[in-house]
């Protein structure tokens, strides 16, 4: 007489084939499953989860993109796999996944502080077309990218303009199409970068100050919009640009101000005036960049 567990592994060994064969009644979905090269025994194992990849594999030969994926995980297909007497499930990658994976991946390159999230997704495609005044910017941008693989490296610019009138855009663009090709870049609002850096004294101030005295790409947004101090001017600003200077590290800066207000800003702290100081912080930027100017209507509004 058989024993209790044997004639419960019998019944779910008869349940597991129906089962299976019942699946099987769908001939597509009994060439998918064959087409494994798996015993009958290792499938019927398994049907439940093989209908559930089959499904899967359905959608993905129907799918027209990311926007329209029907699985479980968008973008991946839940997969089978054959392993001797077993059979193995992954999430599987898919084409339009690995396309959005790609065009995103370059901005591992590009680091923003203070600075807002979606300009990482700055394009010159995407640029205002109609605005005239961003023409020789432009220009001067396809010169840079490409020279800039050449020892002597260009210089970086010195975009003075009007609120609003896409200055930090333009360089952001400029700066993804760099990160494309490795290229590493930092982006910082200069103002409330100046705040962070101060309040890291007793934690990474040494870390930050130097990752951003070395970084190969950098664009100071919006100087002249702080509140200078000594500090800021002589022990921040100064020895940054002295090394980058030195370096031939190109380096970038979006202001409101002419090089002459900045030059008066700089000079002003609550210590006094020092005209000496200032001069030598704009003699460093005329080192390291182009002037251009960007005059035009306020693209925020």
């Amino acid at each position: 007489m058989q024993n209790v567990n044997d004639i419960i592994n019998n019944v779910d060994e008869v349940s597991l084939k129906h089962s299976f064969q019942d699946a099987c009644s769908d001939s597509d979905f009994k060439a998918y499953v064959y087409n494994l090269n798996a015993s009958e025994d290792t499938l019927m194992k398994y049907t439940s989860r093989l209908e559930e990849t089959f499904s899967e594999c359905k959608n993905c030969i129907k799918c027209k993109g990311l926007d329209t994926c029907k699985n479980k995980v968008p973008g991946y297909a839940y997969t089978p796999t054959a392993k001797e007497k077993m059979i193995e499930f992954s999430y599987v990658i898919c084409k339009y996944q690995q396309e959005e994976d790609a065009k995103t991946a370059y901005q591992k390159n590009l680091e923003l502080l203070e600075m807002p999230k979606d300009i990482k997704n700055a394009s010159f495609k995407d640029m205002y077309k109609d605005d005239k005044a961003r023409v020789p910017i432009v220009k001067y941008f396809k010169e840079f990218i490409d020279n800039y693989d050449k020892e002597d490296k260009p210089k970086g610019i010195y975009l003075n303009g009007s609120f609003g009138s896409g200055k930090t855009y333009l360089v952001a663009a400029l700066f993804n199409e760099l990160a494309k090709k490795g290229v590493r870049s930092v982006l910082i609002y200069y103002p409330e970068f100046l705040r962070s850096l101060k309040a890291s004294f007793q934690t990474n101030y040494d870390e930050q100050f130097n990752y951003i005295k070395k970084v190969p790409l950098l664009l100071f947004d919006d100087i002249g919009a702080e509140n200078c101090s000594n500090w800021s001017r002589d022990e921040v600003l100064g020895p940054i640009l002295q090394y980058r200077m030195e370096n031939h590290l190109p380096t970038f800066f979006t202001s409101n101000l002419t090089l002459d207000e900045l030059e008066n800003s700089l000079a002003m702290t609550s210590s006094g005036v020092d005209k000496v100081k200032a001069r030598r912080i704009i003699e460093r930027i005329k080192q390291l960049t182009t002037p251009l100017e960007l005059i035009s209507k306020n693209r925020r509004n």
